[in-house]
């Protein structure tokens, strides 16, 4: 039996355990042509058949309308913050953007190299520990998309509600949350991800366009940073991260076997209420950084009364198989993330080792 610790890391991920024993089969030799599925041509039958399930089984999971185009790519959602500008914001013409934290800080600066950043929401007054109210945050007459981060890796907050834009088009990075509760897909004119948290392995990036926000893109732009070059050529324009998008085709399954996004959320609900309700009921020992609206259910951070017990927590945290509990090096403190994938027995027990902790330190 091999050794599994609970990873609590932000991503890479854990990923469930019968995904990852299928992928290391089909590691060796793939449907049984005596080749590795990383050795495959992308332009095989087999492989067109790996990605083709692989979307629609996004689409099924998502409840996609007609009129949608699910995209592979590599690049990491640090690209889309440059492609999504590139592609849709004319030149003279402005967007959107609801700043969060410090990926939607990162994507307004991209954005500014093509043109005017309308920032109509932001948290940074408090050090994103809490979310605008998504019902108030204006539009800008004449803007051509909205730019939302839908969870927050490294400060913890998450919406559960969306910006009416009406006509304006909604673009999303759902990196941190994809897949993990059930929403209005149809609401986006675009969504992109990189998979490492919730729905496969690093070195992809999905992205679901609306075929009719697509059909106003910028085609003066490098041939590879069109999204209407992936959407055309079903992500084989060239050679695609093969072996990762394989990978999240078998998330996929897992999550149709496993009751779909309805019970990836009660899941993900149940886990984060046990964490939370282990912080504070610890207080004044643990500390949660957000406010209790804004809480998200993938990125859990809290504080210790000191960084010296901080210290000690995260290495007696690994002594006892529970990784990945130090916070981002911008924040400091701890931070359990918890997506999709990762069992319930493992947010217990830390829930268990944070009491005896208190118990021992307090």
């Amino acid at each position: 039996m091999v050794k599994r610790v609970f990873n609590f890391n932000p991503g890479p991920a854990t990923l469930p355990l019968e995904v990852l024993e299928e992928a290391a089969k089909a590691t060796v030799e793939f449907n049984g042509l005596g080749m590795s599925i990383l050795e495959i041509s992308h332009r095989s039958k087999d492989f067109e058949k790996v990605l083709n399930d692989c979307v629609a089984d996004v689409k099924e999971l998502l409840g996609l309308p007609d009129g949608y185009s699910v995209c592979f790519m590599g690049g990491g959602a640090s690209t889309q913050f440059a492609m999504v500008p590139m592609n849709f914001l004319p030149a003279g013409g402005s967007a959107d953007y609801i700043n969060t934290g410090e990926w939607s800080s990162k994507a307004i600066k991209e954005a500014k190299l093509f043109g005017t950043v309308n920032v109509t929401a932001s948290s940074e007054d408090k050090k994103f520990s809490y979310l605008p109210d998504p019902k108030a945050v204006p539009v800008t007459p004449g803007a051509a998309y909205v730019h939302i981060t839908s969870n927050n890796t490294i400060y913890g907050t998450e919406f559960f509600a969306f910006p009416d834009t009406g006509a304006t088009p909604l673009v999303c990075d759902m990196s941190s949350d994809i897949m993990s509760w059930k929403f209005d897909a149809s609401k986006f004119a675009l969504i992109y991800a990189g998979a490492q948290k919730n729905i496969g392995p690093a070195g992809v990036t999905m992205v679901i366009v609306r075929q009719d926000f697509l059909a106003k893109a910028n085609d003066k732009i490098p041939t590879m940073l069109k999204y209407k070059t992936q959407a055309d050529n079903n992500s084989l324009y060239n050679t695609p991260p093969a072996g990762a998008i394989f990978i999240v085709g078998l998330v996929m399954k897992w999550m149709k076997k496993n009751g779909g996004l309805a019970a990836m959320e009660a899941k993900n609900k149940a886990k984060a209420d046990l964490l939370y309700a282990a912080i504070d009921g610890g207080a004044p020992f643990y500390r949660g950084t957000v406010e209790q609206g804004a809480r998200s259910r993938m990125n859990i951070p809290f504080r210790l009364p000191s960084e010296e017990l901080e210290e000690k927590f995260i290495k007696e945290a690994k002594a006892a198989d529970l990784v990945g509990l130090k916070g981002h090096r911008s924040v400091g403190g701890c931070r359990a993330s918890i997506y999709n994938a990762f069992p319930i027995e493992g947010v217990q027990a830390l829930a268990d080792f944070m009491k005896e902790f208190a118990k021992k330190n307090g």
